[in-house]
């Protein structure tokens, strides 16, 4: 009868030692595993495996774009995301002009006046603005991620005014607190040159009547290139709303096609700054 109680008890515990031994965590896979399957051909790390962007980063594509937009009222047309969309269409393009870059989520939220009381763009519904504390400790941590990983050039570039002075701020503040030389944070103003965009386009032959509106023919052509819903295309050919500053814009096929040329030059431009930027 000992001998059975100790048979029991003996395959009691061990049984409960095996219940309680580690099992392999799902949630923490080797960082080694092999890629099981070929990677996607995209530039957006948010639309890549963690697989593919260990594999990417070991190809050699070491610097990654962090584009920063907003959430804010763009006249009657343009939805609020305006600028995350614009975005969309010059991030993809300077990565690929690039060759060795990757493009980190757009940051879509960024000071965009007091929220109470209200300024600035705060004044109109939808609009979703950060303090100024708020986005620069964004930026930090975001940067800090991303250096962690390996990556050793962060660019920061940003499709509207009120982000430009905390992104100088964040690259200045962490170039100078690394001293390991692993990554290098650079602010490129040169992407937001609009007044440059506008000048080439009137060499083209676009000449432009600023409405008083949110809103010109560049952002709504560019934007075009990704989505025609968003400048609400439909509608306002229906409504006879389908021209801009005096441009017309109803011709869907023709205006995108003008987006795509004005994202390339500004790719074009903002190449030549990231260059320059990185001593190249």
């Amino acid at each position: 009868m000992r001998t059975l109680f100790l048979t029991l008890a003996t395959a009691s515990l061990a049984g409960f030692l095996l219940a309680q031994a580690p099992k392999p965590n799902p949630v923490s896979p080797d960082p080694r595993t092999p890629r099981p399957v070929d990677a996607f051909d995209t530039v957006w790390i948010e639309d890549l495996t963690w697989i593919e962007v260990r594999d990417a980063l070991a190809a050699g594509k070491t610097t990654v774009i962090v584009p920063t937009g907003g959430i804010e009222q763009n006249g009657p047309y343009l939805v609020t995301g305006k600028h995350n969309i614009v975005l969309r269409a010059c991030g993809e393009a300077v990565a690929r002009k690039l060759g060795n870059a990757l493009v980190a989520p757009i940051v879509a939220f960024v000071p965009e006046g007091d929220i109470d009381p209200p300024s600035l763009h705060m004044k109109y519904p939808g609009t979703i603005s950060l303090t100024e504390e708020t986005y620069q400790r964004l930026l930090t941590d975001i940067c800090a991620s991303l250096r962690v990983h390996g990556f050793q050039h962060i660019i920061l570039i940003g499709d509207s005014g009120g982000n430009q002075t905390g992104m100088k701020e964040v690259a200045a503040k962490l170039n100078a607190r690394s001293t390991d030389g692993k990554a290098r944070v650079h602010f490129i103003p040169e992407f937001y040159n609009y007044p440059a965009v506008e000048k080439w386009l009137e060499s083209q032959g676009i000449k432009q009547v600023s409405e008083g509106l949110h809103d010109d023919f560049q952002i709504t052509a560019m934007m075009m290139t990704v989505d025609p819903n968003s400048v609400r295309h439909k509608q306002r050919v229906a409504a006879k709303k389908g021209t801009i500053n005096g441009v017309d814009v109803s011709d869907l096929a023709k205006t995108a096609d003008w987006g795509k040329r004005i994202v390339d030059f500004r790719a074009e431009a903002t190449v030549k700054a990231i260059q320059k930027s990185l001593g190249k």
